[in-house]
């Protein structure tokens, strides 16, 4: 099966011919980086990268599933945020674009400049991927693999009763800015136009590169709450340390706009997908350190609980995401 692209010529469904790749995708190669010592190019199989000696290599990976405008920038974020919570720095990227023959190449392209941008700002270079054509799928996917080097081993099982868990930001500002984006008609009833456009920019908030450096040397353990919200996040990292948390519920961050919608339209805000927060588990003697450091970088944060012993926290943690409940109503 061909298809029409630009009124120029046929492009067929798979992958993409060569002089398209070079002219619509290859070029879209962000930073450049002297230790990208190949890079993508027509018959390369792989990249080569002359790594540090005495790093280590960070690597995390994470789809778009029915990608839209600014899935681009969003996929660098995400996957850029799961380094930064290994105490690494992002630096090298692998896109898989397979796009439904309806959306086509200027889809395709749309996406490619937007990871361009947004991993030039961040110096991280485009080191391969593979972009095709499909009649087999209605909705686009988009997968990125972000690599990156390291000089922390952050493990859950180092975490110790006694120790602090620090949050940035506020619960659920990723899922509070998708339901603006995508299901205003919910929000309307409840807030104004210009609440709900404030809303809809907190995914300008989305990336915590900046807050992991800060307290990336004091920490025991960072994660990215992302599915599930806070709660999810802190339910996983309870799970991997096999220890409990006593939270003080009192100290949690929310906005008074989302406080605002979660009454209304009676939301679990705690498992409201959070991307943008970071949450760090420092030992007892640092989390002044810690939450001054932040503080100093103009990032909002707050000690929300202490690790304990399994058996003793105060509250019943999982890994349900609330979201989609509410993008269904």
């Amino acid at each position: 099966m061909t298809f029409m692209e630009d009124g120029l010529r046929k492009l067929p469904v798979g992958k993409l011919p060569p002089d398209i790749l070079e002219q619509h995708i290859l070029q879209f190669s962000g930073a450049s980086r002297p230790d990208v010592l190949v890079g993508p190019g027509i018959g390369e199989d792989a990249s080569l990268i002359r790594f540090p000696e005495g790093k280590l290599l960070a690597v995390s990976s994470d789809p778009i599933v029915g990608a839209s405008k600014g899935a681009g920038t969003f996929l660098v974020h995400i996957n850029a945020n799961d380094i930064a919570c290994k105490g690494g720095d992002p630096a090298y990227f692998i896109i898989t674009l397979i796009i439904p023959v309806e959306q086509g190449l200027p889809f395709a392209r749309m996406i490619m400049e937007e990871i361009h941008h947004a991993c030039k700002k961040m110096g991280i270079a485009v080191i391969g991927g593979h972009t095709e054509l499909t009649d087999r799928y209605k909705k686009p996917v988009v997968v990125g693999t972000m690599m990156g080097q390291t000089s922390y081993l952050y493990r859950a099982t180092d975490i110790c009763a006694g120790d602090g868990v620090i949050m940035t930001k506020h619960v659920g500002l990723e899922g509070m800015s998708i339901l603006a984006h995508d299901r205003p008609d919910l929000l309307k009833p409840h807030l104004s136009d210009a609440e709900i456009q404030s809303i809809t920019s907190w995914i300008s908030s989305i990336s915590v590169l900046k807050e992991a450096a800060a307290v990336r040397d004091l920490a025991r353990f960072m994660h990215d709450p992302t599915e599930g919200g806070l709660f999810g996040g802190l339910a996983e990292i309870c799970r991997l340390s096999g220890l409990n948390l006593h939270l003080d519920m009192e100290a949690i961050p929310i906005h008074p706009l989302t406080r605002k919608v979660g009454k209304a339209l009676g939301a679990d805000i705690y498992h409201l997908i959070s991307s943008g927060v970071l949450v760090v588990v420092v030992p007892e003697e640092k989390i002044e350190t810690a939450l001054k450091r932040l503080e100093e970088k103009q990032i909002p944060a707050a000690l929300i609980g202490k690790i304990v012993e399994e058996g003793r926290g105060n509250c019943e943690l999982d890994s349900k995401e609330e979201l989609w409940r509410l993008l269904a109503l």
